[in-house]
C-alpha cells in the first residue's frame, strides 16, 4: 500500500459548488456540490488518476509544495491524500470442510468472492 499527497486547487462556483484541479496532474479535474462533497470527490479523482497512471505503467510525478501556488480570489489550495492498494490477485491455499465445499458448488457461489467479502467485513475495509 502506498500513500500519495498532492495539492489541489479548489475554485468556488456561483452555485456553491467547487471545481477541483491538480496542477501536478494535468487533466485530473473533479467537481463537488458542496465543500464536503468536493473534498470527497477530490480524493476519489486523485486515487483514480494515480491508479490509471500505475495501470498504464506511467511515471507518477512528484507533488509540488503547497506554497508554490498563486490562487485567484476565493480559491484555496489543500492537500489531498490517496491511498493506493495493490489489487493484484494472490493465490492462497485454504482448507474448508468437504460438506462446505459441496454446498458452495451446489449454490454456484464463488469461493474467492465470498472469502474476499468476509475478509473486507472482518477487517472493516471497503
Amino acid at each position: 500500500m502506498a500513500d500519495y499527497v498532492y495539492p489541489a486547487i479548489f475554485h468556488p462556483n456561483e452555485d456553491g459548488s467547487f471545481t477541483i484541479n491538480y496542477p501536478d496532474l494535468p487533466g485530473c479535474i473533479s467537481e463537488g456540490k458542496s465543500l464536503g462533497n468536493a473534498m470527497y470527490m477530490a480524493q476519489s479523482a486523485l486515487t483514480q488518476w494515480l491508479e490509471y497512471l500505475t495501470d498504464k505503467k506511467q511515471e507518477i510525478p512528484p507533488a509540488s509544495n503547497l506554497k508554490d501556488f498563486d490562487t485567484a480570489p476565493g480559491e484555496f489550495v489543500n492537500f489531498i491524500r490517496a491511498e493506493m492498494k495493490d489489487g493484484r490477485a494472490v493465490k492462497r491455499t485454504v482448507s474448508i470442510p468437504k460438506w462446505m465445499d459441496d454446498k458452495v458448488t451446489e449454490s454456484g457461489l464463488s469461493l474467492s468472492r465470498v472469502l474476499q467479502d468476509a475478509l473486507k467485513e472482518r477487517l472493516h475495509v471497503g
